[in-house]
């Protein structure tokens, strides 16, 4: 069953997350805590959501997503942050439930798109995401600004 995340569901939120993390070979660098994820999902003012999947086990996977905006459609979009299954809860069509639900959550709000990115070493989610019609997109590179450079260049604000 997939459905929208609760307050309850943040423990299992958040170990998922720790989870992806550590199959990403980045657990390292993974500080989310309950406190962090339940002020973003539900507090006064969330910019995140979530939905979970949910089988006889609890709580076996999730998508964690927000919106953005496309200025050359003029419309939102879902950008999906985290996208994660169990392992031993693979293999029964979760991750694609969760990412149909977000597709027709798009479709229904008007929004222009579903995007995310994904681990160039990371194949058999790459195969999946092209299995059901996703299109990597070659021309596009990614970038992040943070720690160190971002407070760099935090202090060129007003120059």
């Amino acid at each position: 069953m997939i459905r929208r995340a609760t307050p309850a569901d943040i423990p299992a939120l958040v170990q998922l997350v720790h989870d992806l993390a550590e199959y990403e070979k980045a657990s390292d660098e993974c500080t989310l805590t309950e406190a962090q994820l339940e002020t973003a999902l539900f507090g006064p003012e969330p910019a995140l959501y979530a939905h979970v999947a949910e089988s006889d086990q609890g709580v076996v996977g999730c998508a964690i997503w927000f919106l953005n905006f496309s200025t050359w459609k003029g419309v939102h979009g879902i950008y999906l942050e985290d996208l994660y299954v169990k392992p031993d809860a693979r293999g029964r069509g979760l991750g694609k439930s969760l990412l149909a639900t977000l597709a027709r959550d798009a479709v229904e709000q008007g929004y222009a798109r579903v995007d995310w990115s994904v681990l160039t070493w990371n194949t058999p989610s790459i195969d999946f995401y092209e299995s059901i019609g996703a299109q990597h997109q070659h021309e596009w590179t990614g970038y992040r600004l943070a720690g160190a450079a971002l407070a760099r260049l935090a202090t060129h604000a007003d120059d």
